[in-house]
């Protein structure tokens, strides 16, 4: 079978449906463009999200909006610390004649037709919950009732209380390097677009907003095979290999890679740095760039532009700077690019 290449009639369609589900998905959520992008590449490279903001943002309306132009079912639950795993998948209750009764839970619903599934506040939930979704997220399938469901256009979307501390459990190192991406949602910092959030009636209805946008713009069943095609169909030049090996080496051993930073010491810095699984993430998140933009080749640029969502999660540093992580790793990102030549 012949390589599908991004100009090819098929891939160009699909790109064609991409730009218009990003600007349905803009009508429910105003100023967030590059958070949009950043959602649709997930999509396009099969990668789970976590977002990331305070309470308000329209962290919630976003996925909304993202499930009703994706197509498919679409599932929410909110986090608690009293969760447990089988609450995921059913939940049992007393029937009007007195007779318990069984009901599939929110991951079992919609069966196989599951698309968007959405964990709002994971760090609610105790380490058993996470263990369960991290199945859910690394094979898409669990089992329940003496069978294997599997749900082959799932994409779980989950975002952390990262204010309170209290009857909260982060997730471990290994249910973090699930998720393709951390994507920061703030406030938009445009004046009139803040002035519009506020004053305007229509953005205080979020049912009305999530319905204004069209349904199915994607056929969710179908973007498994084209985020395959976009993979095989966009090359990388030996350089543009090299230079992502060097700033993964970056960020590993940042000292060694000549990287400075006022007040620490970064040859002690990082505990562990990037999986193997998670530069191939990298490489997956900027080739459906290059893809959106039109090319069929990766250029740096499509590895900046995504390299900190995908990556900064997936630094470990020394327990001692770990508080201050949403300042260092960030600053680590910036100073990889400044360090490492492009070519």
């Amino acid at each position: 079978m012949n390589t599908l290449r991004p100009g090819d009639t098929m891939l160009t369609d699909w790109r064609a449906a991409a730009a218009r589900f990003e600007a349905e998905v803009a009508k429910a959520v105003v100023g967030q463009e590059r958070a949009i992008r950043l959602v649709t590449i997930a999509i396009f490279a099969r990668g789970h999200v976590m977002l990331e903001g305070d309470v308000g943002v329209g962290k919630t309306t976003l996925l909304r909006a993202v499930a009703r132009a994706l197509g498919g079912a679409y599932e929410r639950v909110e986090g608690t610390v009293d969760m447990m795993p089988t609450d995921l998948i059913y939940h049992t209750y007393l029937g009007p004649d007195g007779r318990p009764r069984v009901d599939p839970g929110p991951v079992l619903a919609r069966a196989e037709d599951l698309s968007v599934f959405f964990f709002n506040e994971i760090n609610r939930a105790r380490p058993q919950v996470h263990a369960l979704l991290l199945r859910l997220m690394a094979e898409r399938s669990v089992q329940a009732f003496g069978r294997t469901y599997t749900f082959p256009n799932l994409q779980v979307f989950a975002d952390r209380n990262r204010v309170e501390r209290e009857e909260t459990f982060e997730l471990p190192a290994a249910a973090r390097d699930r998720f393709l991406m951390e994507i920061g949602l703030e406030a938009p910092r445009d004046a009139a677009v803040r002035r519009t959030l506020v004053f305007d009636p229509r953005f205080h209805d979020t049912d009305a907003l999530v319905g204004a946008v069209a349904e199915g713009v994607l056929d969710h069943a179908r973007i498994g095979g084209i985020a395959a095609a976009i993979q095989h169909a966009v090359r990388a030049e030996p350089s543009i290999e090299a230079y992502v090996v060097a700033l993964w080496d970056a960020l590993v051993r940042p000292a060694e890679a000549g990287i400075r930073l006022p007040g620490l010491d970064t040859a002690t810095l990082v505990q562990g740095g990037a999986s193997p699984r998670g530069v191939a993430f990298l490489v997956r998140a900027a080739r459906v760039r290059a893809w959106l933009e039109g090319r069929d080749w990766l250029v740096p640029e499509d590895v900046r532009a995504v390299f900190t969502e995908v990556m900064a999660h997936r630094v470990f540093l020394e327990p001692v700077h770990e508080l201050q992580r949403g300042a260092i790793v960030p600053a680590l990102c910036r100073a990889a690019f400044e360090t490492v030549p492009a070519p």
